[in-house]
């Protein structure tokens, strides 16, 4: 659903206060996977605002974090001020081949042009280990019975290209990232509920983060009250204490490659 190319530009603060919270949802199964750090070293690619990085840093890990959106690294470096953020984008790192320990990618492969090319430079800069994730099951649905609400026609698109796209399964998801390279990956699906907050839902689109965001940016003022009126309604409806429980289902891979390699 979107309205405009989703560029991500200039939406660090509204990620920092809706989606940065539902992405954290993964992040205790991946530092379970990669176990404590214990000095070694880590890269979190595409790390927005950085909360992720920093808890890797908390178990040990020295941790060097690549962000290609500067609003998203203005926000990890006030919230997370030890945690080293600097440029850069998939795919192609600016960094040597199997540098780091470890690398992960939280919900970034969802995202890039290129996802195999992507999973491999992943690949690449790791000595030892990989993990990232994919949505299964997004806010997407959300976003949509809003705009059925309102009587708009959500724009359909933001798929890649047939040669580039790829199942947005658990199976689909190691598929994918086994024509990247990635040497056995095992991936699994987890799911939890986030509890939002309507001002964070709200904030997110009025923010422009996601495809929801860039749809409703998009719109004309007329449009954009109708929105306004169909999520209200919305809340009003399921809320419960202006939070509204959402099912979230992420696929999480890991793979290690094999020592003698």
């Amino acid at each position: 659903m979107r309205g405009r190319p989703n560029s991500w530009s200039g939406v660090g603060e509204a990620y920092a206060a809706s989606y940065a919270e539902l992405c954290a949802g993964t992040g205790t199964t991946l530092r379970e996977l990669l176990g404590a750090g214990a000095g070694r070293t880590l890269l979190d690619v595409g790390a927005g605002t950085g909360d992720l990085a920093a808890t890797f840093a908390a178990d040990g890990w020295v941790v060097d974090a690549r962000e290609p959106e500067e609003s998203m690294r203005a926000v990890a470096r006030r919230r997370h001020p030890c945690v080293r953020i600097t440029e850069g984008a998939l795919p192609e790192l600016p960094d040597a081949d199997r540098t780091f320990d470890a690398v992960v990618a939280n919900f970034v492969l969802n995202h890039v042009p290129d996802p195999r090319a992507a999973a491999a430079e992943l690949c690449r800069v790791t000595r030892d280990a990989a993990a990232a994730t994919i949505w299964v099951r997004s806010p997407s649905w959300l976003w949509a019975e809003v705009c059925e609400r309102a009587g708009l026609q959500a724009v359909a698109g933001g798929r890649l290209p047939e040669d580039k796209d790829f199942e947005r399964t658990a199976d689909g998801f190691a598929r994918m990232l086994r024509d990247g390279g990635w040497p056995a990956p095992d991936v699994v699906e987890r799911s939890w509920i986030w509890n939002a907050p309507a001002t964070a839902l709200w904030a997110s689109v009025e923010g422009g983060v996601a495809g929801a965001g860039a749809y409703y940016l998009g719109l004309d003022a007329r449009d954009r009250a109708r929105f306004r009126r169909a999520f209200d309604a919305l809340i009003a409806e399921r809320a419960q204490d202006d939070m509204l429980a959402l099912e979230h289902v992420a696929a999480v891979a890991v793979m290690r490659r094999d020592p003698s390699l």
